[in-house]
C-alpha cells in the first residue's frame, strides 16, 4: 500500500509562526499591556499572507456585525489591534526570531517528498539542492531612517536603505521557488566596515548550512560571490558551489584557460528549437595568482540558434563539481547540467524576488520602518506570507485546484481578498470550500447567505 503524504497544513503552518511569535519581546513596563504580543504579530501577518493592508480594519466590522472575524479562526487573534499598535509593539523584535518557521516548512517539504522533486544530479553528488543566493533592497529613503539602516551618498543626498540576501531552492527548468530564511544587511555592533551583500551571505551560511549541508547543496550565486574568500566558506560548511566567473573580476583565470581548454559542441533540442552549446572548459585552474590558491573548474557555454546562427546567451562558471568524466557522453551531459544549474541562479531574482516585488507582495512598500527592526520584521514576514503560498500549491489539493482554476496569482488573491473581507469562515478548509463552490454554482446575489 503506498504511504500517505505528510501534509502541512494551514492550521500547522499558523501554528509553527504562532510559536515563534511567542518568543518575541515584551518590553513595555506601564499598565497599557490589552493586546498581546502574538495578536500584534498575527495580525500583522494576516495582512501580507491575504495581501490586503485594510484586512484587520475590515475584521474589526466584521467581528461587529457576525459575532466572528477571520483574523480570529484563521489566524487565531483574541483582539485586533491598531496599525500603529502593531507597529509599537513589534519594533523591538528581530527577525531572526522567524527562522524557526522557516526550519518547519523546510522539514515539512523534505517530510512529504516534495523537496525531493527540487534534487539534481552534478557529477559525483548525485542528489544536490540548488540555493541560490542574491541581495535585494526593500526600503529607500532620503529622509526616514533608523539604526539598521544602510548608508550612502547619491548626488550629494544621504541615502538611508535596508537590504537583504534572499536565500532560495530553484531548479532548472521549475518555476516554483522555495524560500529560506532571510539574511539581512545592517550594520554590526563592533564592525566599523558597512555591511553588505557578501557578509550577510557568510552568517547565513554560518547559521544555516549545518542544517543543510547532509541534504547535499549546491550554492549559486552571480559574480560577486566567485571569489576565493566565499568560496572556501562554502567548501568548509561541506557545499558546493557554481558561481558566475565574469573576466573583468577574474584576470587570473581568463590569464590561465587562455590556450588551454577543452572544447565540446553538443546540439541539444529545447522541444521547439535546436540549439547549439559551444563549451570550453579546464578543470584545476587557479582562483587568484599565488602557490595556494584555490583551485576551481571552470566552463564557458555559448549558445547559439542553429537555424540562424544568432547567439542566444553566452556565460561562464566556476564550481568545484567535476566536469570531465570516463567517458564523453557523460562529460558532455556534466557540463550541460553543470551550466543549467548556473543559469537557474537568475531564478531567485525572476521567480522570487521579482515576484515579491511586483506580484502582490509589495515587498518595497513601507509597511512601517520604526526604530530598530520593523522594516526587516515586516520584510521577513512577506517572505514568509510567499513560502505559506508556496506550501499550500504542495500540500494543499483545494488550493491546487483554486490556484489552477484562477490562473494568475493575482486572480487568486483577488478573490482571496474580497472574500475574506466579506465572508467570516470557521476555518481555512471551510473557507476552500466555499471558494470552490462558489466558483461551481454561483449563488445570486439576493439569495448569499453569510455562514456563521
Amino acid at each position: 500500500m503506498e504511504a500517505k503524504k505528510v501534509v502541512f497544513t494551514f492550521d500547522d503552518m499558523i501554528a509553527s509562526l504562532r510559536s515563534a511569535i511567542g518568543t518575541f519581546p515584551d518590553l513595555r513596563t506601564g499598565k497599557n499591556t490589552r493586546y498581546e504580543i502574538q495578536d500584534a504579530a498575527s495580525g500583522a501577518f494576516s495582512v501580507f499572507f491575504t495581501q490586503c493592508p485594510s484586512f484587520l480594519e475590515h475584521q474589526k466590522l466584521m467581528q461587529q456585525r457576525y459575532g466572528l472575524s477571520n483574523a480570529k479562526t484563521l489566524f487565531g487573534m483574541k483582539d485586533i489591534p491598531s496599525n500603529n499598535h502593531i507597529r509599537n509593539l513589534l519594533d523591538k523584535a528581530s527577525p531572526n526570531l522567524l527562522s524557526g518557521v522557516f526550519t518547519d516548512c523546510f522539514t515539512a517539504l523534505k517530510g512529504s517528498g516534495d523537496l525531493d522533486t527540487y534534487r539534481v544530479s552534478l557529477g559525483r553528488s548525485m542528489n544536490d539542492l540548488l540555493i541560490a543566493l542574491d541581495g535585494t533592497q526593500y526600503f529607500n529613503s532620503d529622509t526616514l531612517h533608523c539604526s539598521n539602516c544602510s548608508k550612502k551618498v547619491k548626488d550629494g543626498k544621504q541615502i538611508y536603505a535596508h537590504t537583504m540576501v534572499t536565500p532560495t531552492i530553484v531548479k532548472p527548468g521549475n518555476n516554483k521557488v522555495i524560500s529560506l530564511a532571510p539574511s539581512f544587511i545592517t550594520p554590526q555592533d563592533g564592525d566599523r566596515k558597512q555591511d553588505c551583500e557578501i557578509k550577510a551571505s557568510k552568517r547565513w551560511l554560518k547559521a544555516y548550512a549545518p542544517a543543510y549541508q547532509t541534504e547535499g547543496i549546491t550554492i549559486l550565486g552571480d559574480d560577486l560571490y566567485a571569489h576565493e574568500p566565499f568560496c572556501r566558506d562554502i567548501l568548509e560548511n561541506k557545499c558546493n558551489f557554481i558561481f558566475v566567473c565574469k573576466p573583468e573580476s577574474h584576470k587570473t583565470v581568463y590569464e590561465w584557460i587562455k590556450e588551454s581548454t577543452k572544447e565540446k559542441v553538443i546540439d541539444r533540442f529545447d522541444g521547439k528549437n535546436h540549439q547549439i552549446y559551444t563549451y570550453k572548459y579546464m578543470e584545476a585552474v587557479p582562483l587568484r595568482d599565488g602557490k595556494d590558491a584555490l583551485l576551481v573548474n571552470f566552463v564557458e557555454v555559448t549558445v547559439t540558434d542553429r537555424k540562424s546562427g544568432k547567439q542566444i546567451y553566452h556565460n561562464a562558471f566556476i564550481t568545484n563539481h567535476a566536469l570531465e568524466s570516463k567517458t564523453e557522453k557523460e562529460t558532455e551531459g556534466i557540463l550541460n547540467i553543470i551550466v543549467d544549474c548556473g543559469r537557474a541562479r537568475w531564478k531567485i531574482e525572476n521567480e522570487n524576488n521579482n515576484t515579491l516585488k511586483t506580484q502582490g507582495y509589495h515587498l518595497e512598500h513601507n509597511f512601517g520602518h520604526g526604530e530598530t527592526y520593523l522594516a526587516s520584521l515586516f520584510a521577513a514576514m512577506n517572505i514568509l506570507a510567499f513560502l505559506f503560498h508556496t506550501m499550500l500549491e504542495f500540500m494543499d489539493e483545494k488550493y491546487q485546484l483554486l490556484r489552477k482554476v484562477l490562473g494568475a496569482r493575482k486572480r487568486l488573491f483577488e478573490h482571496i481578498r474580497v472574500l475574506l473581507i466579506h465572508i467570516p469562515c470557521t476555518n481555512f478548509e471551510h473557507f476552500l470550500n466555499y471558494m470552490i463552490e462558489s466558483l461551481k454554482n454561483p449563488i445570486p446575489i439576493e439569495k448569499l447567505k453569510f455562514p456563521v
